[in-house]
């Protein structure tokens, strides 16, 4: 099972398997990742699931879609390395991806 792991603002760290095909926001929910909020459910219109990729890994991504860059552009702090976790979906490439958690949603 890839895993990820979470880096929160404080520098707390938090690591958590899934399945491939699976979201990285439901990932973080399942590990109890509290700032990883999901109020839409993974349906990319809240952006309550933003996180920041760490530089190792923001060029092994697809860019995000019109509707995920809409969407950050409404976060608090957003940022070029800004995604949406509902929107990443774990693939074998990605074991051991690392991402940043902001300090609030809101």
């Amino acid at each position: 099972m890839p895993r990820v792991t979470f880096i929160a603002a404080d520098g707390t760290v938090t690591e958590a398997e899934g399945d491939i095909g699976q979201s990285v926001m439901s990932i973080a929910v399942n590990a109890g990742i509290e700032v990883i909020l999901a109020e839409c459910g993974g349906a990319c219109a809240c952006g309550t699931c933003h996180c920041y990729v760490d530089a190792d890994w923001v060029e092994r991504l697809a860019p995000p879609s019109e509707s995920e860059a809409a969407m950050i552009e409404c976060v608090i702090a957003p940022k070029p390395e800004s995604r949406l976790t509902c929107q990443l979906r774990l693939s074998s490439e990605l074991d051991g991806l690392v991402l940043h958690l902001p300090a609030a949603q809101y």
